[in-house]
């Protein structure tokens, strides 16, 4: 329910505080007065765009805030998916700054529009004279089917159509996988067979390598290793171990003679017996060295082989090479299960489908109850707007074609006129009659829906004498169940408010702003005079009033 509207620097209205009622509340002015202000006010209030235009004063920001109570609507779930607090008495504020930028809050949490967008409808509902359009929209009428439902099938039905979906779409994705998989088949097969049959290992790359350098050298490897032994030891007095006996025999001479002498001489017998060792281990290293032309071919193909691999591959190491072998081959399984998949899903799809139609014929069961359900109850209601002749039935064909919301197709069928026959409302209906028939609907949907306040923006357009009267009780009516606000010219619908508000327009200075307060009971006659009056209220307007407000 609307409590309170605070409105500062939007449109004609500087400042101004509207305290709602809980009933039936009726809001008139005179043309241009600004009545269709508040609307667009509570419009920002529901995620509208806001535009700078609205602004009275471009120096200073429009501020919306209205406070609402919430405490029966089960909204707590849609404040928890949007991270924000929840409390029985909702806040709702917009800020509309002179730069054009906007602000929103909800209970002083930012929020995006979109939260404001998908709020709304849970709380308050704006019928124009233009809403009758929705009348022919197809989601409006399987909505307003769906409402008249106490347990809808539809949130069952909805899981299950996502459900379809998204297995449908997983099948499709694959088949599509399928398709591109088998035309890089052959491609996969061949890179994985020529990695497989170069039996790569981690380190042959490197040991190669240092094999190809050794070969490539032999004999100046032999050579130099064979030098160094024989300098070390061979038959002549000049090589290193016939030099260091001989040190040794000078120092073991004398070592009785000298303390050091004896040190000395163990240390040179040390490097004997390591210099020996040596000389041993050059010669047959030396000896272990044997060039092989053939060998020498044999790695340096391999070698070949491997460079020729990386570069084809654009990779640096024979590690990588073997992770691209072991990726080729990972695929390849993926495409040989594919059909498994492929089968395994649709056998799935069919299985969601025929929960799908299930689900579907369920909701096209429940539809068609509510149909005749509406039919039958909003007939009286049009009989009682000035159409005694009025038939209207609904009308439920299902398809195969599956949405979102079903599979069905709802035509309103209308006629106004005795002896005619019923067309859909789109294609008979008048104006007039629309606007009622919409009215009907609306006082039919009070009883079975949760939202707390309807607003209806001058609805009575066309409207007067006994219909205007219908149309003011069956508003009380729905008073009864929800907050109604109805901005009207009608004296026959204000009269039955049980608050009435008017919209006014004040010269301040060299500016016009708008003004807005509730009457008193004494207003209100004259006010209900006036409206009934082209000029000053007579006599006979007065008591006019006074009875419509008896």
């Amino acid at each position: 329910m609307l409590q309170t509207l605070h409105i500062e620097n939007y449109a004609l209205i500087r400042e101004t505080d509207i305290a709602f009622g809980q009933g039936f509340t009726a809001i008139t002015g005179e043309t241009g007065a600004g009545k269709s202000i508040i609307l667009g006010a509570l419009g920002l209030l529901l995620g509208q765009r806001a535009s700078v235009a609205t602004l009275a004063d471009h120096e200073h920001k429009c501020v919306v805030e209205a406070h609402f109570d919430i405490s029966e609507l089960h909204l707590e779930s849609l404040f928890d998916e949007a991270d924000i607090d929840y409390d029985n008495l909702l806040i709702l504020r917009r800020e509309v700054l002179p730069s054009g930028k906007s602000r929103a809050f909800a209970n002083d949490t930012p929020v995006q529009l979109a939260f404001l967008q998908q709020l709304g409808p849970h709380i308050i509902d704006i019928h124009s004279q233009h809403q009758t359009l929705t009348l022919a929209d197809r989601n409006f009428r399987l909505s307003l089917l769906d409402s008249l439902v106490a347990h809808s099938a539809l949130p069952d039905y909805q899981r299950t159509y996502r459900k379809y979906t998204s297995l449908k779409h997983d099948l499709e994705t694959l088949v599509a996988t399928e398709t591109e998989s088998r035309r890089e088949q052959d491609y996969l097969q061949f890179q994985f067979d020529e990695l497989t049959a170069a039996r790569l290992t981690e380190d042959e790359q490197q040991q190669l390598e240092q094999e190809s350098q050794l070969l490539s050298h032999a004999e100046a490897i032999k050579e130099g290793l064979t030098s160094a032994a024989i300098a070390i030891d061979d038959e002549s007095d000049s090589s290193v171990l016939s030099r260091l006996r001989t040190a040794k025999n000078a120092l073991s001479h004398i070592s009785s003679y000298h303390p050091d002498a004896e040190a000395l001489c163990n240390r040179i017998d040390s490097v004997l017996i390591e210099a020996d060792d040596i000389a041993t281990e050059l010669q047959h290293t030396a000896n272990r060295i044997n060039y092989s032309s053939e060998r020498q071919q044999e790695v340096d193909d391999r070698l070949s082989l491997l460079y020729r691999l990386q570069k084809k591959h654009s990779v640096n190491t024979v590690s990588e090479l073997i992770a691209l072998r072991e990726e080729f081959k990972s695929k390849l399984q993926t495409i040989s299960t594919l059909d498994d998949r492929i089968h395994d899903l649709m056998e799935q799809v069919d299985q969601a489908y025929a929960a799908l139609q299930q689900a579907a014929d369920l909701l096209t069961q429940q539809r068609i109850a509510a149909g005749k359900a509406l039919s039958e109850a909003i007939l009286p209601t049009l009989h009682e707007l000035g159409m005694p002749d009025a038939r209207f039935a609904v009308q439920v064909d299902p398809s195969s074609n599956y949405t979102p919301q079903g599979h069905d197709t709802v035509q309103l069928l209308f006629n106004a006129n005795r002896g005619m026959e019923m067309h859909d409302v789109s294609q008979v209906a008048s104006g007039g009659e629309l606007s009622r028939l919409m009215l009907a609907i609306k006082s039919m949907l009070t009883s079975h829906s949760l939202l707390p306040t309807i607003i209806f923006d001058e609805i009575d357009t066309g409207v007067s004498g006994d219909i205007a009267g219908a149309v003011g009780r069956i508003m009380c009516r729905m008073a009864e169940h929800m907050q109604v606000v109805a901005i009207t010219h009608l004296p026959q619908i204000a009269a039955r408010a049980e608050q009435h508000l008017k919209v006014y327009k004040h010269v301040e200075g060299e500016s016009t702003v708008s003004l807005i307060r509730e009457l008193t009971p004494s207003e209100r006659i004259v006010e209900l005079a006036s409206m009934l009056s082209s000029g000053s209220p007579s006599e006979a307007a007065m008591q006019t009033a006074r009875e419509l407000m008896q």
